[in-house]
């Protein structure tokens, strides 16, 4: 099975559609005119400001909250350790993240602009939107085959990828990294030994996430716009402090970082280049990690309470930018930094694995301190990133099974339960098999979705050019008020 798997993997994420992901970025930059620099400062300042009127039945920024709860998980702490492990695209893979993310903004710009412009409210004030209506509504509905492709795969990466074994086998992992790392208390589940810490935990989040997957779209966004800022701030603490105690180490692991980003030698004597094997995996975790090009970000999108296409693509467009650029990097660094993207585990003398490298680079990194203190506080983050994705792709995996039948609540509701029992079941998942699972589910989601990007690339870059202006004409005539009062 895992021969298979990665058989599979390997095809789904070849050089095409890593070639496809960041041709559409490069196309969307250019045709809106490198929005994801001339407007970010605007991006911020919406993402703040509560706009007046528009329906919907959450704010932009809990939009985003929400969008963020799917994004910020396990790819951001287990997912950069996986891609920069020695064994995988090394330090260099993080190069290839950050230029993934940058054109990916543009990408997240297009697909929230666009579950804005062609949603549908219903009379209950109901939110229906995401790709597969865009699909529908912009391409036209002889595409509405495309449409429920995507809500095909959008289901299956809820349920079999992002959203269940990678984020609930994250938790656990790191939940026995810190309370069991011996293995010393173990019990038998589906014939197989596991930790207490792995059942325990295990079972606690699966509760919690029902508690308030049960409760919906408000229940969600509730839980994100408290958790996400916190969990966010409270990592970027704990790593921006580890850079900074050991500052004298950063240049040398930026050198390292672009240095294995274009290593042409070969893997163990064979034929795949270094740079494509840094270049493969480091695209295909940042794409994992922020979920630009996916299509999933915008089913959260839709729901905002806003009239603006433009004004929430802008908002959405920083998820890719807090999630790769400044949380990933953090984790990267780290990594590299503390040279742990190397480290041999003493006790089975093989690399470190998963959420191993990056605990190592934390308790390396504050060597002052008891090793406890560095494991438990990214634990404790960990734990928070990997449950709020857990609820955001439940969201986003419900919406995608609206679409496919109809509207019939009844199968929704039977979804949440399959959710919820796919939680239950991810700690007793192999790390390997959970990550290849879910690349391969990434991978054949962002398909559909980026043949309707380009195909509505027009329409976006159009709209996109006359907000500019409109905003343009409004700072002039608030400039030439001001003279004339004064």
């Amino acid at each position: 099975m895992a021969d298979l798997l990665k058989t599979i993997d390997d095809y789904v994420w070849g050089l095409p559609l890593i070639i496809a992901i960041l041709a559409v970025g490069i196309l969307l930059t250019v045709r809106v005119k490198l929005i994801q620099i001339f407007h970010l400062p605007k991006a911020f300042y919406y993402m703040f400001k509560k706009e007046k009127g528009g329906g919907g039945e959450i704010s932009g920024f809990a939009a985003l909250c929400t969008a963020l709860s799917a994004t910020i998980g396990t790819g951001n702490i287990v997912g950069v350790a996986t891609a920069v492990g020695i064994l995988a695209g090394g330090p260099g893979a993080l190069f290839w993240m950050w230029f993934a993310a940058f054109f990916g903004m543009a990408t997240k710009y297009a697909e929230c602009f666009l579950a804005i412009k062609y949603r549908k409210i219903d009379k209950d004030g109901h939110i229906l939107g995401g790709p597969f209506y865009y699909i529908e509504n912009g391409m036209g509905s002889k595409w509405r085959w495309l449409a429920k492709i995507f809500a095909f795969f959008g289901a299956c990466v809820g349920i079999f990828g992002i959203g269940t074994f990678s984020q609930i086998n994250g938790i656990t992992s790191a939940v026995q990294n810190f309370f069991d790392k011996q293995h010393e208390n173990t019990v038998t589940v589906f014939g197989n030994e596991y930790t207490l810490s792995v059942v325990i935990s295990g079972a606690l989040i699966t509760v919690c996430a029902a508690l308030v997957i049960l409760g919906g779209i408000k229940r969600i966004s509730g839980v994100a716009q408290v958790i996400v800022p916190f969990m966010a701030i409270l990592y970027a603490v704990a790593a921006v402090s580890l850079i900074v105690i050991n500052a004298q180490k950063l240049p040398g692991a930026f050198g390292m970082i672009f240095k294995s980003a274009f290593n042409l030698r070969s893997v163990a004597g064979g034929t795949i280049p270094m740079m494509f094997m840094s270049m493969q995996k480091g695209v295909a975790r940042g794409i994992f990690s922020n979920e630009a090009g996916l299509g999933s970000a915008p089913i959260a999108a839709a729901a905002a309470q806003t009239k603006e296409p433009v004004r929430q693509g802008l908002v959405s467009m920083l998820g890719t930018f807090i999630d790769t650029i400044v949380i990933c990097t953090m984790t990267g660094l780290a990594i590299v930094m503390m040279g742990s993207y190397e480290a041999i585990n003493p006790v089975t003398d093989k690399p470190f694995e998963g959420v191993e490298v990056t605990t190592h680079a934390f308790q390396n990194g504050f060597s002052f301190m008891p090793s406890s203190v560095p494991a438990f506080v990214l634990m404790i983050c960990l734990v928070f990133f990997a449950f709020t994705t857990i609820l955001g792709w439940n969201y986003y995996g419900e919406r995608c099974i609206e679409y496919l039948f109809g509207g019939k609540m009844k199968v929704v509701g039977a979804y949440r339960y399959l959710y919820i029992l796919a939680i239950a079941i991810g700690p007793y998942m192999t790390v390997s098999e959970v990550w290849t699972i879910a690349d391969i589910f990434n991978g054949l989601m962002a398909v559909p979705n980026l043949i309707a990007l380009v195909s509505l690339s027009g329409v976006v870059s159009k709209d996109t050019a006359l907000y500019v202006k409109k905003l343009k004409r409004s700072s002039r005539i608030r400039k030439l008020a001001k003279k004339g009062i004064a």
